[in-house]
């Protein structure tokens, strides 16, 4: 394999050490809250791993179970540093980090090339974290997977639910939609908006603004799909930064959700 993308937020977002960060997400998961689903997609925060990681464990930590049967990863998430028309693939065949290489799915990535908002763009990925960091806790949870990572830019939600149908597969196909949830509001409005976010996401409506969830754009594209394929959505957490290990004055939003076939 000669094209690699290696980590950008390492050290940053989360250990660099390989046993540092596999023994931090092995104890976020171990206190995680468990919840008796079976997902078919989630929903989970990109910040530092101090701010998001026990939100984003609470996610992860309902995969135990089905851990085994995952064979690939559709995984979407906003772009923060580069505009993107649409969803860019990264062009790599790996994704490194500490806790060692990912391969891209590259059937996948080629049966989702011919859509018009399907680009390539490995400037999208480059710096983007809000992939990235989601990628130990797939590690460390399931045992043997591909990776398809689409970087989300300016898109609609039918758009996202377009590719979100080519790749949509049976049970060894999990969908994770990266976002957090509002930005640097005073800690009692930020939990006043985010509930209101999370009651939205909750009962399928959209679109998602992207002003209320960096990733508005991919979860608004999973609603649509959740409305066709039958899913039911379950909140799993919601905290924010001032919860875990920020102040009060200016706090980020986190929640996880799982989506799950409504029976």
């Amino acid at each position: 394999m000669s094209n690699i993308r290696t980590p950008a937020v390492a050290g940053l977002f989360y250990p660099a050490d390989p046993r540092q960060l596999a023994e931090d997400v092995r104890q976020m998961l171990s206190k995680a809250l468990t919840h008796d689903l079976i997902p078919k997609a989630l929903i989970v925060p990109h910040a530092g791993y101090i701010y998001s990681g026990p939100i984003a464990a609470t996610a992860y930590a309902t995969l135990k179970p089905v851990a085994a049967r995952i064979r690939r990863v559709v995984l979407l998430g906003p772009t923060h540093r580069v505009a993107v028309r649409g969803l860019a693939l990264p062009g790599a065949d790996a994704f490194d980090t500490p806790l060692g290489r990912i391969t891209l799915d590259a059937a996948a990535a080629r049966s989702i090339a011919h859509l018009p908002q399907v680009t390539v763009s490995a400037q999208a990925h480059a710096l983007e974290h809000s992939l990235e960091v989601q990628l130990p806790f797939l590690q460390s949870v399931l045992e043997d997977f591909t990776l398809l990572p689409l970087a989300v830019g300016m898109a609609t939600p039918e758009e996202v639910a377009e590719v979100l149908e080519v790749l949509w597969g049976g049970e060894e196909t999990l969908i994770v939609i990266s976002s957090d949830l509002s930005h640097y509001l005073p800690y009692a409005t930020a939990q006043r908006v985010d509930h209101g976010t999370t009651q939205d996401i909750l009962k399928l409506r959209q679109p998602v603004e992207t002003d209320h969830a960096c990733g508005g754009i991919p979860i608004s594209g999973l609603i649509v799909a959740a409305h066709r394929h039958n899913l039911a959505p379950h909140l799993l957490d919601l905290r924010n930064s001032g919860d875990t290990a920020g102040s009060h004055d200016q706090v980020v939003g986190y929640a996880a959700f799982a989506f799950t076939p409504a029976n």
